[in-house]
């Protein structure tokens, strides 16, 4: 239902326009989620020789850094889904005749619709490559303001102004 109600204006109607302060929240809550920099306080320099990464070696180590970039994927995931309108193809702009994706239908439709979900996904996960390249880390103290005092009331106050539209609308 979340796909299909940002497919009704193409790609104007994504919930990245509709949202936009719900998704800055949560796309820097899936960064601190995930540990990407500069949320990575697991990764801090005092950690990289006695730290968790010194304890795992060959395939153990291995299967924890594909675990920890799975959990980037699924996030990027939830933000394709919940944001930036799914399997719906709607770039501005490009005219292709009488090509829907429903009216295709079958395993071919539903290749297409796997294909641009994992590329909008994968174009996604370019922002927490860049962060990690830019971004300094931060210390645990702002990382739990910047959680409490910051983006919980920012989210809160952003669900109140939604449902009061929500409500004043109907």
């Amino acid at each position: 239902d979340i796909v299909e109600a940002q497919s009704k204006y193409g790609f104007w109607g994504w919930n990245l326009w509709r949202q936009p302060i719900g998704f800055a929240v949560f796309v820097i809550s899936s960064l601190a989620e995930c540990e990407r920099l500069p949320f990575d306080l697991p990764e801090a320099e005092e950690e990289l020789v006695a730290g968790y990464q010194t304890e795992y070696s060959g395939i153990k180590f291995g299967l924890f850094y594909v675990a920890s970039y799975l959990n980037l994927l699924v996030s990027s995931l939830f933000v394709t889904v919940l944001y930036l309108g799914g399997w719906n193809l709607s770039l501005p702009y490009i005219f292709l005749p009488h090509f829907e994706i429903y009216e295709v239908g079958g395993v071919f439709g539903m290749t297409i619709g796997i294909f641009i979900t994992l590329a909008k996904a994968y174009l996604f996960l370019f922002i927490p490559i860049t962060t990690r390249w830019t971004l300094p880390r931060m210390r645990m103290d702002q990382l739990l303001n910047l959680g409490w005092k910051f983006l919980l009331p920012i989210s809160l106050g952003n669900l109140l102004l939604t449902t009061s539209f929500q409500l004043f609308s109907l």
